[in-house]
Parts: C-alpha cells; sequence; structure tokens
C-alpha cells in the first residue's frame, strides 16, 4: 500500500517481550530474502520497553532483547523514541493500553504520508489505541490493524474497515498443515509460507478500504490454503512422512474437521 518494501520499513516496537522479538526476528528474514543484509535487517528494527529505548550500552539486557539493541543515546519514553528514530510503523506488543497516545499518532502522521499503525494488544481494554483513534489523529492516513476487534470507521464520506492482526489466521492452519504432512518438525520457513499465504489472500477491495487482512468469515479458507502451504515446505526440506501427494489442497482440506451435523 506504500509502494515500498519491507526491507525499507523502520519498526518501532513498544514492548520488547517474546511476542515482539518474535515478529522482529520473522520480518528480519523477511527482509533478508527481500534482499538485504542480516545486519542491515536487524538495523531497521527498534525496541521500546519500560525503561525507554533499548539500546546496546543499557546493561543487564537479555540475549533476546541485545539482538536489537543498537547503539544510539538512551531515549526514556515512546514518544521521543519516534521524534528521534522517525520509524515508519509502530508495533504495539506490551498489553498496556492507551500507549498510543493522540500525540503520537499525530507524530507519526507527521513523519510518514501512511504511517503504519498496529495495535496488536488485547483485549480491548490492553489495546494501543482503537481504529477510531488511530484513523482520526491521522487524517484517514493510518494502515492499521489491532489486536481486538473494532467497528469500521467513517471519516469525511470514506469509510475504513480494520481488520484484527490476529493469530487465529495463522496457527489453525500451520497446525494443520503439519499434522497433514506428518512433518518431523515446525520450521521458521514454514511460519513465513504461511505469512506470504496469508498477504495474498488480501484483495484489492479490502486494501482499498483499509483492511489489511481478509475478512474472518473466510478463515476456513485462509486455513486450507496455509496448510497447504506448510505441506509443501515441509514435503520440499523432506520433512514429511512419504512422497507427496498430487494435491496437496485435497489432502489438507480432507483434514478439517466440519461442525455441521
Amino acid at each position: 500500500m506504500t509502494g515500498g518494501k519491507l526491507k525499507e520499513q523502520k519498526l518501532l516496537f513498544l514492548g520488547a517481550g517474546e511476542a515482539a522479538t518474535g515478529i522482529a526476528d520473522l520480518v528480519v528474514s523477511a527482509m533478508v530474502a527481500d534482499g538485504a543484509s542480516e545486519a542491515d535487517a536487524r538495523g531497521q528494527i527498534w525496541l521500546v520497553d519500560s525503561r525507554g529505548l533499548v539500546v546496546k550500552d543499557r546493561a543487564g539486557l537479555n540475549a533476546q532483547k541485545l539482538r536489537y539493541a543498537h547503539a544510539h543515546a538512551p531515549v526514556g519514553d515512546f514518544l521521543s523514541a519516534i521524534k528521534d528514530l522517525k520509524p515508519t510503523a509502530i508495533i504495539g506488543v506490551a498489553a498496556v493500553g492507551g500507549t498510543f497516545t493522540p500525540k503520537v499518532l499525530r507524530t507519526m502522521a507527521e513523519i510518514n504520508k501512511q504511517p503504519i499503525v498496529f495495535a496488536l494488544s488485547n483485549p480491548t481494554s490492553q489495546a494501543e489505541c482503537s481504529a477510531e483513534e488511530a484513523y482520526r489523529r491521522t487524517g484517514g492516513r493510518a494502515l492499521f490493524a489491532c489486536g481486538s476487534p473494532y467497528d469500521p470507521v467513517t471519516i469525511d464520506g470514506k469509510t475504513f474497515v480494520p481488520r484484527q492482526g490476529n493469530n487465529s489466521y495463522i496457527f489453525p492452519g500451520v497446525g494443520l498443515g503439519a499434522i497433514a504432512s506428518e512433518t518431523r518438525l515446525v520450521t521458521d520457513e514454514m511460519f513465513m509460507a504461511a505469512a506470504h499465504t496469508l498477504a495474498e489472500m488480501v484483495s484489492e477491495a479490502d486494501l482499498k478500504q483499509g483492511s489489511l487482512y481478509p475478512a474472518l468469515p473466510q478463515i476456513r479458507e485462509v486455513s486450507a490454503r496455509i496448510g497447504a502451504a506448510v505441506a509443501a515446505v515441509a514435503y520440499q526440506r523432506g520433512l514429511a512422512a512419504g512422497p507427496a501427494p498430487n494435491d496437496l489442497r485435497a489432502l489438507v482440506q480432507a483434514q478439517m474437521y466440519d461442525p455441521r451435523y
């Protein structure tokens, strides 16, 4: 939607736990696949925790934070980190409600034509901001995804339909593909295949209304496609049981439970 490449994005995470570093690690892999070096990819990703910006000179950093601790002067708060680093994306995974304040959102809109705002914490009480706040404080320019469900938002006659950046899109399909292929391992490559498959299911109509994910009622089709993509990786890497079938989609769909009686 921005016309750029993933490796050109600068991501600032609010939160520095397993969720943040897990997302960051997969983003690094995707940036490397996009042509970046691993060092350059890691340099595009920054973390803010309860003590401020995670920087290399801070004592006592654990291994997962240290991967994304860069040489920089200490910065005490999230808004100051945004002003200093000028990220293209902010990703909230700290489960502290309201931390994407009006000033944070306006600053992101001043820095970026289309600021990426992912308020991924849930439930709603812990969301960094609501969909309406994200759209209104950025003049409808935010590329927004949320961890909690929000209703459509209309601004100046245009209606935005936010969708959830939620693991319900990914885990069922990954599990399904793993079971159908009887793979010995679930690898990072399989999660990357799942991510690409999910992205490919977002239509132009979705994007025009600001929806960065497919509609949740499509979840069974999403899971089937992701399952087939995961199984394909398992067979390609010699991790699956037996030879690959001619029709992976059929293999996966045969394993799907149908709750209708």
